[in-house]
């Protein structure tokens, strides 16, 4: 082997992007540079900087590199090494143990996206599956966004992201792609210098993205459908909506023009705190642009409201007819452009329906015992976790951290680190990361499909996932084609089921543009039953608990509002150094990003005697932490921000921001609500 030669690959993370990578191979175990792949279109040779720094992940003294067996209690670190094979056969013995004397809906495989890859991150299902464990309601990231975009478009498709390029107004609502996703202001970039685009963004706090921005609204937590129902209601009533776009696409335009009579930026100011005049302004350069490009986010939707207010903003290309010109419409994402058959990843040819499903942003609730939280069925007693760190993530951090204490519930834990959720583990399995196994990738803020093929050796005794997931089957009894399959062969026969090239051909092509020939614009119909947008639309089609969603857009009030109790609303949205509790562990993100610490308005702390660099105890009636203060003037008074996610132990007192957060599901079909906290701030 060559002394250094750049070896493809794609980033495995949680993001959009999912981006085309070319990582410098030293040796047949060590890498050195990461770079984006400038020949893809979308990449553009543009990555993260966290990324660029993935030796430092591979390569960190801390990675697990030997299976570890709980000796003293759990959370006290006493640990003893045993082989790789006896640790599996401990997990086996607990899950079979556990489902003789509880069934086996009390065992409860967990994962999500601590990898995007779809045979290591999915397979986990296929044992679930299989032996008939409790299903997981994957709701934690997209639950709500989902269901609102879905409620109008009724396809989880959009504009290709390229087109914004090609935009005179790009709208950033409800995202941070400065931190990230990064791709998105290229393209942005490449708008304001080729066509002189402007750009606006939408977010309640003035974010490394709104500093960018020609023009930055920053509304209150949970008031972003005010702000679009404000912003449609001014489109009607100045002769910006495009009423023959309209009569031929939407549903139910005369209806809405009514109903938004009285939403007027008056009302939605009082609302939003944002200024009248400021909701007006950007209306009419929304409607006075027909290459209008709304790039959304995921930060609104994470609230109670969150998939009325999806809704509610992609309502817009809508009403001005955005959608029939190429860098007009918009992006929430593109995961539908794939049509992946995954019968052999999951193992959905052997789906019970009436197996019972857990949420998984509840694992608090569930593990503590609360009855709805189990679907009144059995306590949950044994767990599987990959790819995911609910001890750190999850809402009601409190609550999970006692279930997982209990002595009747036995976890083993699949990580590349000592995560907060591993220490409470009883067995804990060292995993591989993106460049020590082969996987298939999709992604949804671009367009291409990717195999990441393995490229180097893993260290000690880590095993990727689906090696994991297929010694757990062989030795409980498991039988499904899936399991007798390696990964590259599971690649290869999941991209011929589907109608892609086979796994051979696109390792060698790298990537295949999947949005070639889709109706990106939906000039043949959006994906509802009638072929039309739906202002009105049926919430009933998208989630169980629909009774009480808004019939047409509206600020939808179920909000954790502010009261004289709990004065303040809190977001959590991510830091840019790390994404979600990953990352966290590599030294040039911890030192970039500091230490846990709230923005607080300067209004507030001169009223609360907060100073900068003192401590501010923020709580509610879930728990309380405890903080450094940063007076900052980029949102409104009344907004509390604890950018995240940090480890529980890097807080003063061991207590993470999830503590606050509310595990109670958004309706109308669940999801975490990770920016709808009500919260009472206090000096220390």
């Amino acid at each position: 082997m060559p002394d250094s030669i750049f070896v493809p690959s794609v980033c495995p993370h949680d993001c959009p992007s999912t981006c085309a990578l070319e990582v410098e191979r030293l040796a047949p175990g060590r890498i050195g540079k990461v770079r984006g792949a400038a020949d893809n279109s979308y990449t553009d040779g543009v990555i993260c900087a966290k990324v660029s720094r993935y030796a430092e992940r591979v390569h960190h003294a801390d990675r697990l590199t030997v299976p570890l067996q709980r000796v003293g209690g759990k959370g006290e670190g006493r640990w003893r090494e045993i082989p790789f094979d006896a640790a599996l056969d401990i997990v086996a013995d607990q899950f079979a143990r556990v489902a003789r004397e509880h069934g086996p809906e009390a065992v409860w495989p967990y994962y999500y996206a601590g990898t995007m890859g779809h045979v290591q991150r999915d397979g986990i299902e296929r044992l679930r599956h299989v032996m008939g464990y409790s299903g997981q309601k994957t709701t934690i990231c997209t639950a709500l966004a989902d269901a609102g975009w879905l409620a109008g478009a009724g396809v989880k498709r959009g504009a290709d992201p390229r087109e914004m390029a090609k935009s005179d107004l790009i709208v950033v609502w409800g995202g941070n792609p400065v931190s990230t996703q990064v791709n998105v202001m290229t393209w942005i970039a490449r708008a304001r210098k080729e066509r002189g685009a402007k750009l606006v963004v939408v977010d309640p706090y003035r974010t490394g993205t709104a500093e960018r921005a020609d023009l930055h609204l920053a509304p209150r937590p949970g008031t972003d459908g005010a702000l679009a129902c404000a912003v449609m209601h001014v489109l009607f009533a100045e002769g910006y909506a495009d009423r023959d776009y309209m009569a031929r696409h939407a549903d139910a335009p005369d209806e809405l023009e009514r109903h938004l009579a009285t939403r007027t930026p008056a009302w939605a100011a009082a609302i939003t705190g944002l200024d009248e005049q400021a909701i007006t302004d950007f209306a009419r350069m929304y409607g006075a642009t027909k290459r209008s490009f709304v790039r959304l986010g995921y930060g609104f939707s994470r609230s109670r409201n969150g998939s009325a207010q999806m809704h509610a903003v992609s309502c817009l290309p809508a009403v001005t007819g955005a959608w029939a010109h190429e860098g007009g419409g918009a992006l929430y994402s593109n995961s539908a452009i794939y049509h992946l058959d995954k019968t052999l990843i999951e193992g959905l040819d052997r789906r019970d329906p009436k197996t019972r499903m857990l949420d998984m942003s509840r694992i608090g609730p569930v593990l503590v015992g609360e009855p709805d939280a189990l679907g009144h069925g059995p306590q949950v007693h044994a767990m599987l976790i990959q790819n995911t760190n609910p001890a750190t993530v999850a809402p009601e951090s409190d609550k999970v951290l006692a279930g997982m204490m209990r002595d009747d519930l036995f976890v083993c834990v699949h990580e590349q680190f000592m995560t907060d959720t591993a220490r409470l583990a009883d067995i804990v399995l060292p995993a591989t990361m993106m460049l020590e196994h082969d996987d298939l990738y999709t992604a949804g803020g671009q367009m291409h499909l990717q195999i990441g093929a393995r490229q180097i050796d893993p260290p000690g005794q880590c095993r990727e996932n689906h090696e994991v997931i297929r010694g757990l089957a062989k030795r409980l009894g498991a039988e499904h084609a899936g399991f007798d399959m390696t990964a590259w062969e599971l690649v290869d026969a999941t991209l011929k089921a589907s109608g892609w090239p086979d796994a051979a051909t696109l390792r060698d092509k790298r990537w295949h543009d999947c949005i070639a020939g889709t109706d990106s614009h939906f000039a043949k119909g959006f994906g509802t039953p009638d072929g039309r947008f739906h202002f009105k639309p049926d919430w009933s089609r998208v989630g169980a608990n629909h009774a009480d969603m808004p019939v047409l857009p509206d600020h939808f009030d179920v909000i954790e509002a502010a009261t004289d109790e709990h004065p303040f609303r809190l977001i959590a949205p991510p830091a840019r150094q790390f994404l979600n509790s990953s990352f966290t562990e590599t030294p040039t993100s911890k030192v970039r990003e500091g230490r846990p610490t709230a923005l607080v308005h300067p209004r507030d702390c001169e009223d609360l005697g907060l100073v900068k660099d003192g401590l501010v105890r923020i709580g509610n009636r879930r728990g309380a932490v405890l903080v450094h203060v940063r007076p900052f003037d980029g949102l409104q008074p009344g907004v509390v921000v604890v950018e995240g996610i940090w480890p529980n132990d890097s807080f003063i007192e061991g207590r993470g921001i999830n503590v606050l957060t509310g595990a109670d599901p958004g309706p109308p079909h669940g999801g975490a609500v990770f920016h709808d906290t009500a919260v009472w701030l206090r000096a220390e």
